[in-house]
């Protein structure tokens, strides 16, 4: 055995792999005969000041944490100018370590619902236990979860898993970390490639050809390091990062490759639940991949127990199957017949907690309008301008999911809150149907190009391009990098009701919209409930985000609370709420008046305006960066 092979009083058996941690060794007291497992941190680090101050100070706390899913580190030494960790040797019967990346190659990457909720359990319940401990004045944090450090041991009782290498990106620094997974890419990329020197001393390429299973397993090494680091982590931002919630990023990018079986790099789209899926993992997934740190959540075994106790009843699920298949035709230019019957579900036949399910029902609608704009169109005394007629474009409209709000009687308004939301009352309404998100650029972008320009025959606005996220160049439309499903701005009142005309639709009531946003729970003060949080809506932020990137509602409506203002149908009177109590049937707003009523806050609102009953007005021919609206429909009876 050679000198190599002894650290202190540490005999290294033999090597388990390379990382950007350092080298793990399977290794052996020389004295008491136990196994182990050595970490050796990389060497040019031993002559860092700021690192070897650190891990004096540091690296003692790490070895406090005690949790069945961390794995135990049980001392720290130097010897020979090295400094290392011994930790807890979890191999397998073979002496081999296995991690979650050498077990989901053999099991081909296939996991059940049940198998990834289990994994999911144990290395949440490790996460939270060391985020709400404190290393000084910072919660303990793993900083560079991944596959290859989730190690896993077999047992009667199925996998037991452990998380390895926890806080020593803290201790080696965080832009050490990122600089050496660039360099080990870099250097690998150059082994392969094969980099060389003349005699001139200018670099040139060799010839021969690439181990490309080299190369694969260097992309999957290098994407594996890099997909798993926070936005954040990657740009080395300042302040610096919260590296509790960079884990929580982290390990929503682990439950999003078990589920996808790829990494959520650039535009990813979130698994939505299909038939065969017990749970909607995108929930879960759109609150940890937050982009914004401060939105992520704090604890993640909370969530996934709200995951896994949120199931939808076989009776339930045929339901909702009817109501989607009634949803599919909702592009037909003809309602389409409905022969279900018009009863509910009773909340017994539904699953605990699930809210009755109706059975479907007809959405009556006009055919397309050749041209929506043609509802604002005044007498004039002067003769008016008659444009060329042009070929009509083809465009067909990008539809929304609707949701059915049931008829029946309501509470609106508020005894607490401003004057105009008072009394609060009773009314009496039909069925009606609301988009489940706000119209989106993508979607608005289409009714631009059928209209051919900013504004209608009677020369009012539809939408203000330099406060919305649209540009037109040259005659030609775009929608800037990244909004193309961030809600539509700077529309005005009649540009969204042409546009809700144009497919087939129009904008909500007043009534209709406070009814839907309180998500079936009359006593709620929030679409949320009693209270609201920034991680359940989008306020008092910078800019709009993505249409259903927060929880729905009780009716599964997203972004009922911030995001954009929403135009309703309404004109708006100070003392409407006095005459509504006396006519409380199907009310829609007085019949004239000056301002149009918005409702729902916005992206820059506090809390106070995202109360359910607040209400806003504006002149209908307003336009800003906080303006949006969604459609909604008759349902037949």
């Amino acid at each position: 055995m050679t000198q190599r092979m002894i650290l202190g009083d540490y005999t290294l058996v033999k090597q388990l792999g390379v990382g950007s941690m350092g080298t793990a060794y399977l290794a052996e007291h020389r004295l008491m005969k136990q196994p182990c497992l050595v970490k050796v941190l990389p060497q040019e680090l031993s002559s860092d000041a700021n690192f070897i101050h650190r891990f004096e100070n540091e690296v003692l706390a790490l070895s406090s944490l005690d949790h069945p899913h961390i794995v135990k580190i049980h001392n720290v030494s130097c010897a020979e100018g090295q400094y290392f960790l011994v930790t807890d040797c979890i191999v397998n019967t073979d002496g081999d370590p296995c991690n979650l990346s050498q077990y989901l190659s053999k099991r081909k990457y296939k996991l059940s619902e049940e198998e990834i909720v289990r994994i999911s359990r144990q290395i949440a319940s490790a996460l939270d236990y060391a985020h709400q401990r404190k290393m000084g004045v910072e919660p303990f944090a793993h900083g560079t979860l991944k596959l290859n450090n989730i190690l896993l041991r077999s047992s009667k009782e199925g996998l037991h898993l452990y998380l390895s290498d926890f806080g020593l990106s803290r201790i080696i620094g965080p832009g050490a970390v990122l600089s050496r997974t660039y360099k080990a890419a870099a250097d690998q990329l150059a082994t392969n490639i094969g980099f060389t020197w003349n005699k001139r001393g200018e670099e040139k390429y060799t010839t021969g050809k690439i181990d490309t299973n080299a190369m694969t397993v260097l992309h999957e090494s290098f994407l594996q390091n890099f997909a798993f680091l926070a936005p954040e982590q990657k740009y080395l931002s300042q302040p610096r990062p919260n590296p509790a919630k960079a884990d929580i990023y982290a390990f929503g990018t682990l439950i999003y490759y078990l589920l996808k079986h790829e990494m959520p790099e650039g535009f990813y789209e979130l698994p939505k639940k299909s038939g065969d899926q017990k749970w909607h993992w995108d929930v879960l997934l759109a609150r940890c991949l937050h982009h914004d740190p401060a939105l992520r959540p704090e604890l993640l075994s909370p969530l996934i127990e709200e995951l896994v106790n949120t199931v939808v009843s076989p009776a339930a699920k045929e339901q909702l199957q009817k109501l989607k298949e009634i949803a599919e035709h909702e592009t037909e230019p003809a309602a389409v017949a409905s022969e279900a019957p018009k009863e509910t579900v009773s909340a017994e036949q539904a699953a605990p907690g699930l809210k009755p399910v109706l059975k479907p029902q007809e959405v009556v609608r006009p055919s397309f309008d050749v041209d929506p704009g043609e509802i604002f169109q005044k007498e004039l005394l002067v003769g008016r301008y008659q444009p060329k007629v042009e070929e009509e474009k083809c465009v067909e409209p990008m539809m929304t999911e609707m949701v059915i709000i049931p008829g029946g009687t309501y509470y609106r308004g508020s005894n607490h809150g401003a004057r105009d939301e008072m009394p609060r009352h009773a009314v009496n309404m039909d069925a009606f149907a609301i988009d489940v998100h706000p119209v989106t650029n993508e979607q608005f972008v289409r009714f631009l190009e059928v209209m051919g320009g900013e504004k209608d025959v009677n020369n009012n606005d539809i939408i203000r391009l330099r406060d919305s996220r649209i540009k037109r160049s040259a005659g030609k439309i775009s929608i800037e990098s990244g909004y193309a499903k961030h809600p539509v701005v700077g529309v005005t009142w009649y540009g969204a009701t042409a546009y809700a005309k144009w497919i087939g639709k129009r904008l909500p009531t007043e009534a209709e919209w406070e009814i839907a946003a309180y998500g079936g729970r009359e006593d709620n003060m929030f679409p949320t409930g009693s209270d609201i949080e920034r991680s359940q809506a989008n306020f008092f932020s910078s800019d709009t985000t993505t249409v259903a990137s927060y929880p729905p509602n009780g009716y599964d409506l997203y972004d009922m609370a911030g995001n954009v203002y929403e135009w309703c149908q309404d004109w708006y009177d100070y003392h409407y709420y006095d005459i509504s109590v006396q006519e409380p049937d199907h009310p829609k707003g007085p019949l004239q008046g000056v301002y149009r009523i918005l409702r729902g806050g916005c992206w820059k609102s506090l809390k106070e305006d995202l109360r359910c009953a607040h209400r806003h007005r504006n002149n209908p021919g307003i336009m800003n960066g906080t303006y949006g609206f969604r459609c909604a429909a008759d349902v037949a009876e």
